[in-house]
C-alpha cells in the first residue's frame, strides 16, 4: 500500500477543480461558491488531506520559524498563573538558538480561531499538558509531521515529555502535615476533566488530566481517605470558592489542606480567615508552586517549588534537538520543598 501524502494537486484532481482553486479553498484568502468549497472538502477527506504541509513550505523558503504553544483553556486565564509565565520564560530561551518565534495556540474543543494547531504554519508543538482534546488533535499535527513535544502530560509512545516528579513532590508536603500530627485532612485539586467543573471528586470520577492525577495520588499515599474538591482553574477565587465549601460547616473543619496550587492555596487561606479561622493555628495550608502570590503576606507558604523556567527551556531545547535531527532527551525534573509560615501542629482541644 503507498504511504504517500495526498498533495493539493491531488485533491484538485479528485474535486474536478485547478490546483489554485483547491489551494484558495484551503487558504480562505479569496471567496469560492459553496458548491466548489463542498467538492473540494469532501475529496480532501476522501484522500485523508489536512492541510498545508509545512514541510513543502520548508523546501521553497525553510523553516516557517514559529513554534506553536498550545494551551487547553483560555489564554487569559493561563497567563493569570505566574508558573505559565517562567514557563513561556524558559521555553523562549530554550529555542532561541533556531531563531523561532512562539506562536500561541488555544485548544479546549471550543474556540473556532485561525490559525489552529491543524493549520498553522509551525515548524514544531508544544502541548502544555496533554488532555483528552489534545490527544485527539495530537494525530493531526503528526500526520503533518510536525515534531511535537509535551509539558507534563502522556501522548504516547515516541512524543518526547518534559516531566515533574508531581507525585513524589505532593507527598512530601503530606509527610510534612504527617510528622505534624495532622489526620484530618483535605485536598484542593486542579481540574480533573475537560469540563472544569468544581466540586466533590467521588469515588468512581475519572481524573483525565495527568498532573490533578498525580498530585492526588502523592497526597493518598499518606491520607488515602483525605476528601477532594476540585476547582475549575488554578487561581486565587478558585481556591477561596473552595475554602469556604471546605469551611462552612464549623462541627466538620479539618486541620490542614492540601492546595495544588500556590494560588489555589492563597484563596482556601483568604476563606478560612473569613470564617475567623487562624493559619496556621487553627488550620494548616500548603501549595504547589513555589510562586509569589500577591496578598499572602505576612504569610510564607509552605510549598513545594518547582523549577519552572527550566521546564520550559528543556522543552525548548527538545524542539531544537529535532529541529536539528538530533535525538531529544525527556527530561525529569525535581521539586523542592520549601517550609513556610502557613503550617503546624493540628490544634488541641
Amino acid at each position: 500500500m503507498s504511504t504517500r501524502r495526498a498533495t493539493i494537486s491531488d485533491v484538485a484532481r479528485e474535486a474536478g477543480v485547478s490546483p489554485s482553486t483547491a489551494s484558495v479553498v484551503f487558504s480562505g484568502k479569496t471567496p469560492t461558491s459553496e458548491a466548489t468549497r463542498a467538492r473540494v472538502l469532501a475529496a480532501a477527506q476522501t484522500l485523508g488531506y489536512t492541510g498545508p504541509d509545512p514541510r513543502a513550505a520548508s523546501l521553497r523558503r525553510g523553516r516557517s520559524g514559529i513554534v506553536g504553544v498550545v494551551f487547553d483553556q483560555h489564554l487569559g486565564t493561563a497567563f493569570l498563573d505566574p508558573v505559565t509565565t517562567h514557563m513561556m520564560d524558559g521555553l523562549a530561551d530554550g529555542v532561541s538558538r533556531l531563531g523561532a518565534a512562539l506562536l500561541l495556540l488555544r485548544d479546549d474543543g471550543e474556540t473556532v480561531s485561525e490559525p489552529s494547531l491543524h493549520t498553522a504554519p509551525i515548524d514544531a508543538a508544544v502541548l502544555i499538558g496533554c488532555s483528552p482534546r489534545m490527544r485527539d488533535s495530537l494525530e493531526i499535527v503528526r500526520s503533518r509531521g510536525i515534531p511535537v513535544v509535551v509539558v507534563e502530560g502522556d501522548a504516547g509512545d515516541g512524543i518526547p515529555r518534559v516531566l515533574l516528579d508531581n507525585t513524589d513532590a505532593q507527598s512530601a508536603a503530606a509527610r510534612h502535615l504527617a510528622d505534624l500530627g495532622h489526620h484530618d485532612v483535605v485536598l484542593v485539586t486542579l481540574p480533573i476533566d475537560m469540563s472544569r467543573r468544581r466540586g466533590w471528586i467521588a469515588a468512581d470520577d475519572v481524573v483525565r488530566v495527568d498532573v490533578t492525577a498525580d498530585r492526588l495520588a502523592g497526597a493518598r499515599r499518606v491520607f488515602p481517605d483525605a476528601p477532594a474538591l476540585a476547582a475549575a482553574t488554578s487561581s486565587i477565587d478558585e481556591g477561596a470558592i473552595a475554602g469556604r465549601t471546605i469551611f462552612a460547616d464549623a462541627d466538620r473543619r479539618p486541620t490542614a489542606i492540601i492546595a495544588q496550587s500556590d494560588l489555589l492555596a492563597a484563596g482556601v487561606i483568604r476563606a478560612a480567615e473569613e470564617a475567623g479561622l487562624r493559619v496556621p493555628e487553627d488550620v494548616s495550608v500548603t501549595g504547589f508552586d513555589g510562586v509569589v502570590v500577591d496578598g499572602l503576606a505576612p504569610h510564607v507558604l509552605t510549598t513545594l517549588v518547582q523549577p519552572a523556567t527550566a521546564k520550559g527551556r528543556a522543552a525548548g531545547d527538545a524542539v531544537a534537538a529535532m529541529l536539528e535531527d538530533a535525538v531529544p532527551s525527556g527530561l525529569e525534573l525535581e521539586c523542592a520543598f520549601r517550609e513556610g509560615t502557613t503550617t503546624a501542629p493540628p490544634r488541641t482541644t
